[in-house]
């Protein structure tokens, strides 16, 4: 079986934005995945990027008019500007280590779960009851979010090395077994086409 580690941020809108298609593209292909959350911040400093509060206007104006153009396309109305963005991702970064570990609901839906609650609910996700009820939403035990918190805060570590020691600098960014890496959710017909040759 293929395998995909899936490095992401929780708080990003190109997850969000190709979240249901990558897990469709997986199960399409009988890919196995490993949701792997990043610290973001981290990863940009460690790799050249910047975090979008620092970077040039002109790079947020474009940004803005991206965000309203894959909105569109995808048919997938979102906040462009919500309330609890940006908000402390890892208490919802630890909730999805813990949530795979127990493998009891469907980790997928967890993550989508959580970026809709940001991305269209306007809820912030660095709240424990918020946690709480997409764990529920996705099979889990809601007790998740109070469990494993050292486990989780040392994978999140752990998560963010090995994508700086992989390659990865954005979110979302797919890093397939044979060493092929895709960036970008506007990359997702092209992971599915490479899949399609392996198969």
């Amino acid at each position: 079986m293929n395998h995909i580690d899936y490095y992401f941020t929780v708080l990003s809108p190109w997850a969000f934005f190709g979240g249901k298609r990558f897990a469709q593209i997986a199960d399409k292909h009988g890919v196995s995945v490993t949701f792997k959350p990043v610290d973001i911040g981290q990863l940009f400093t460690r790799t050249g990027g910047q975090l979008p509060k620092d970077r040039h206007p002109s790079r947020m104006e474009y940004r803005m008019q991206e965000l309203k153009r894959w909105s569109k396309a995808l048919d997938m109305p979102i906040n462009l500007t919500p309330a609890h963005w940006p908000t402390n991702g890892a208490p919802a970064s630890y909730a999805i280590i813990a949530a795979q570990s127990a493998g009891t609901g469907d980790v997928g839906v967890l993550v989508d779960a959580l970026m809709r609650s940001i991305w269209m609910d306007e809820k912030d996700i660095a709240e424990d009851a918020v946690i709480k009820a997409c764990l529920s939403e996705a099979g889990f035990d809601p007790s998740l979010a109070d469990s494993g918190l050292l486990m989780g805060a040392e994978t999140y570590a752990r998560n963010t090395d090995d994508a700086v020691n992989a390659g990865v600098f954005g979110s979302p960014f797919y890093v397939c077994d044979d060493g092929e890496k895709f960036w970008g959710q506007d990359r997702l017909d092209l992971l599915d086409v490479h899949l399609a040759d392996k198969d």
